[in-house]
């Protein structure tokens, strides 16, 4: 077995996006403004959260991650992806497509994390209101997102040093972006403990966030059904919900990705479309979804706008 933490080969080639000449410049132009699009709502929610004082609350300041990671995503994937379509050139350098595969998996990871640590937030604010602000001090918040960022670090940090030690003997890459999966498929070694640590690896990731949202919504489930005010509980159910369509959107996809490369017979084409989907369809929806849903937030928002526009056309 190699240990060299070098490539052999320096350029990587991605998967052909089969574009015909007229839809080059259609495709950029889209991916291009697909992108300003998502940095620029996440970035809105970002910026509206630390403006407003009044959204300096636990449920805000944990939703704080998740427009950084989504930000993380999409520029991870986007710029290099509408590049190489103007240019028709899908090389990477083998140090590009690391970096791409680290940040893309810490994406996906820090959002399962941090939707699982919102839902322990309106697990606690819903089924112990009157002990919430023990339940989540300050100290506690400051502990989860400490724990949701270092954890997210430390898992991918021995996934890619585990991949790093090989030296990859093929150049063709089988997705559109960068990833581990893809990346250990040009390896020509023995990779059973990248095997074996990418499976511990998807039940860490996949089933942990799932039994906390499978705990946390049949308590809280339980809780509205129970209670005798029909407002505090539609607003429950309003938040949760809103909350629960980001968390699967982002599951099922990432989960059927991650599975479709351990499975042969799954379509290589519709494995890539989940696999861009998990890049495309959370940045984009998180900020509009919870924008929308969320009162304080769509409310701060109006105000950041509202405020920002005055001084602009003074």
């Amino acid at each position: 077995m190699h240990t060299n933490t070098s490539s052999a080969i320096a350029l990587l080639e991605l998967q052909s996006l089969s574009l015909s000449d007229s839809h080059v410049y259609p495709a950029f132009l889209f991916g291009t403004l697909l992108y300003v699009v998502i940095m620029s709502c996440n970035l809105l929610v970002l910026t509206t959260i630390a403006w407003c004082k009044k959204l300096h609350q636990p449920m805000f300041i944990l939703l704080f991650s998740l427009p950084i990671s989504d930000m993380l995503g999409a520029t991870a994937f986007f710029p290099q992806f509408v590049m190489s379509i103007v240019t028709r050139s899908r090389l990477i350098s083998y140090p590009a497509c690391i970096t791409q595969a680290f940040l893309i998996h810490l994406y996906g990871t820090l959002n399962l994390l941090s939707l699982s640590a919102m839902a322990y937030d309106r697990y606690l604010a819903i089924c112990f209101p009157l002990r919430y602000s023990t339940l989540m001090s300050s100290h506690i918040l400051v502990k989860i997102i400490v724990v949701v960022w270092l954890s997210s670090f430390a898992i991918l940090i021995l996934l890619f040093a585990l991949l790093v030690r090989f030296r990859v003997c093929r150049r063709n890459l089988v997705d559109l972006f960068c990833n581990n999966p893809s990346l250990l498929k040009l390896v020509c070694d023995d990779t059973r403990l990248n095997d074996y640590y990418g499976l511990i690896f998807i039940v860490i990731i996949q089933g942990g966030p799932a039994l906390v949202m499978l705990f946390t919504y049949m308590q809280i489930l339980r809780t509205c059904l129970v209670a005798q005010q029909s407002d505090s509980r539609r607003k429950a159910i309003q938040t949760c919900c809103s909350h629960l369509i980001i968390y699967l959107i982002l599951q099922i996809n990432t989960f059927i990705t991650l599975i479709s490369h351990r499975n042969e017979s799954f379509p290589p084409n519709l494995r890539r479309a989940f696999g861009v989907s998990v890049l495309l369809f959370p940045p984009l929806f998180d900020p509009i979804i919870y924008g929308l849903s969320t009162r304080e937030l769509k409310k701060g928002i109006k105000m950041f706008l509202r405020r920002h526009l005055i001084c602009v056309r003074v």
